[in-house]
């Protein structure tokens, strides 16, 4: 008589996708929470905002320095009595995209350079890393003014006047990122199948080394703001387009009579970057597979 088989009669658990498993850790994250809701709410009334307070940011509608919930206006009017609720809705739409695709040109130039200086080596990474070095010690509010007063303060050139000068730190997490990911053992038996240096770099590596530089290009959203920001306060940008910044620097010299005019827009931009920055800190547990066998 032979002995029948034993059959298991637990349930065997399925793996979870890893994406569910960095939500579950994001969400363990109160603070990364809130500052998604946050943000959240900030986009979507940059987004909507304009059609639901039609009023234009450069139109007069009543007097200078009307303080704010005063003659109906939430938030008062500025030095040329313009709304100043209207200017901080259509200006949150630019300073917005500024950061967002400051950040994409930022990611583009440092994956490039990270990528091909970590899987080359060599020649190839001495040359592009102290080409790193020399942008990372470059003042770089005073780089992106010079490009800004030689080619024009457009937004386009003022979005890729922040890339260029902010690109540093993610080439140098990218190319830690393909040092580490290179010497595996699948990356190993795909080279040995045959796979050219291009799908190696961008379609094996590449997806692995993603998680950090995805935190990083969250944080340079909130840095690009600033930048943007910055340069608004120094007069270098497009007068015909409001931002938070150009908010600013056009009401910066009645700070001392109406303090509510700079103090407005720069608490819009300090609560966007810091819910950025709690959102980017969240990413950061979520994606860190260490962090997430806690």
């Amino acid at each position: 008589m032979t002995d029948a088989p034993i059959i298991p009669t637990e349930e065997i658990p399925q793996a979870r996708h890893p994406f569910a498993e960095a939500w579950e850790m994001f969400r363990r994250n109160h603070a990364a929470m809130v500052a998604l809701v946050v943000l959240t709410l900030i986009v979507l009334g940059a987004i909507f905002g304009p059609w639901l307070y039609p009023v234009d940011p450069f139109d007069m509608v009543w007097a200078p320095f009307s303080p704010p919930g005063v003659d109906g206006f939430l938030l008062g009017t500025d030095y040329l009595g313009r709304d100043l609720l209207s200017a901080l809705i259509n200006g949150a739409r630019v300073s917005i995209v500024i950061g967002l695709a400051a950040a994409v040109v930022s990611v583009v130039i440092g994956v490039t350079v990270g990528a091909l200086a970590g899987f080359y080596r060599g020649w190839v990474e001495e040359l592009l890393m102290r080409i790193t070095e020399f942008f990372q010690v470059l003042p770089t509010l005073l780089f992106s003014m010079v490009i800004v007063a030689l080619f024009g303060a457009s937004l386009p050139m003022i979005t890729f006047a922040i890339g260029v000068v902010s690109w540093t730190a993610v080439a140098r997490i990218t190319r830690s990122e393909f040092l580490r990911i290179r010497e595996l053992e699948y990356v190993t038996a795909s080279r040995a199948s045959g796979a050219k240096n291009g799908k190696l770099m961008f379609r094996v590596i590449l997806p692995n080394a993603l998680p950090p530089i995805i935190v990083q290009a969250a944080l340079m959203v909130g840095s690009a703001i600033l930048f943007e920001a910055g340069l608004s306060f120094l007069g270098l940008t497009d007068p015909n387009v409001v931002s938070w910044g150009q908010v600013i620097g056009s009401n910066r010299q009645y700070i001392l009579d109406a303090s509510y005019t700079v103090t407005i827009p720069g608490l819009a931009i300090f609560i966007t970057v810091l819910c950025i920055s709690l959102v980017g800190d969240g990413l950061n547990d979520a994606l860190n597979p260490k962090l997430r066998q806690r």
